[in-house]
């Protein structure tokens, strides 16, 4: 077979390839809902600098086989990272499952001759990726490092979820706390397409709402980051590819949580709650996990982050990964990358031991 390259460099012809990357996303068994054109094109729109954006296709033909959304950095060093940046908790490439080696060579070999004087730093990559299929492929200078922790669940039932819990007591505090949500009345709305705009901004006042006089992530309270959320979910509940739910107690919404689906993997992507609910004793974490376990396929996946609640559910933990690709004549920024890489994880450690002994708040 013979396969072109192109490399994608203006927006309106990323745009444009929505139908195309579509069916290749539903071709690669490994992506997940971060590399679904809605959510990579509105990301761009919203975070995007010009003259940044390479994404690299490959095609047979008419057929799209393999894509790389990717855009141009200059700090920490000159890179070619992969578009959705911090608020992606996954990054890959897409890999049409049905082409094998071919379209992963024919991707490689695109990416070397993109990367010119620039590394490519593939970043949040989750194990088992196509990614990977690149990383073998690859001649050049490599290194794998270990990026941010998620933890993951079965995709089963949630009377299994509490099955898992590990004492009786345990798993009877869970349905006590199931059954108090009953009690109250709170009740489930799946959201539609059309509804999706008025729900997800009620999700993000909510959000705030929850946060208040707390740390939270500030880049949740930004315009940017409500315009990209609006405008990407609403496509991808009418692909399948998200969910949003309603929590209603007295007419009222009370709650709205953002699940984000692909063909392996589920996700609780974000979520808000007013501060009712825990004025009255309802567990939202037990609320949220039961509304995501009813859309779970594959692994249901907390995330990015080792917060404690999380850890009640007894969830694997998987490290993501960072794959650094460079050329013979950007090897020496392969090794500052990997300088950075030690400096920041010693920076943690240092942190977290001034905390042990007192230093700092949790």
């Amino acid at each position: 077979m013979t396969y072109r390259t192109e490399l994608v460099t203006d927006d309106t012809v990323f745009a444009a390839l929505a139908p195309d990357w579509r069916r290749l996303y539903g071709r690669c068994s490994t992506a997940t809902p971060f590399q679904s054109h809605p959510w990579l094109h509105s990301w761009w729109l919203s975070y995007g600098r010009p003259g940044r954006l390479r994404v690299l296709v490959v095609r047979d033909g008419d057929d799209l086989v393999a894509a790389a959304p990717l855009m141009r950095v200059h700090r920490p060093v000159p890179s070619l990272v992969p578009l959705g940046g911090a608020i992606s908790d996954y990054g890959d490439v897409l890999l049409d499952d049905e082409r094998g080696a071919q379209a992963a060579a024919a991707l490689t070999a695109g990416l070397a001759a993109a990367a010119r004087t620039a590394l490519v730093d593939l970043r949040e990559v989750r194990p088992g990726g196509a990614a990977e299929r690149i990383y073998d492929h690859w001649s050049g200078p490599r290194r794998r490092v270990g990026d941010s922790l998620c933890l993951e669940l079965p995709a089963v039932s949630m009377d299994e979820l509490v099955a898992r819990l590990p004492s009786a007591k345990a798993q009877q505090r869970a349905r006590a706390k199931l059954r108090k949500l009953s009690a109250l009345g709170v009740e489930r709305h799946v959201v539609g397409p059309d509804e999706v705009d008025k729900a997800v901004r009620r999700l993000l006042e909510l959000h705030r709402l929850q946060w208040q006089g707390r740390k939270v992530t500030g880049e949740h309270l930004l315009p940017r980051f409500c315009e990209h959320l609006v405008r990407s979910v609403a496509p991808m509940v009418a692909a399948g590819d998200a969910a949003v739910t309603e929590f209603r107690l007295d007419d009222d919404v009370v709650a709205v949580d953002l699940t984000l689906l692909s063909r392996r993997l589920t996700g609780g992507y974000l979520y808000g709650a007013h501060p009712c609910l825990r004025e009255r004793k309802a567990d939202v974490a037990v609320m949220l996990l039961d509304a995501c376990s009813r859309h779970a396929r594959g692994t249901l996946s907390l995330l990015r982050g080792n917060e404690p609640y999380k850890q009640h559910w007894r969830p694997e933990p998987v490290t993501n990964q960072r794959l650094l690709l460079a050329r013979r004549r950007t090897a020496p920024l392969l090794e500052a990358a990997l300088c950075d890489v030690a400096a920041r994880s010693r920076g943690k450690e240092l942190v977290r031991r001034w905390r042990e002994r007192g230093g700092g708040g949790p």
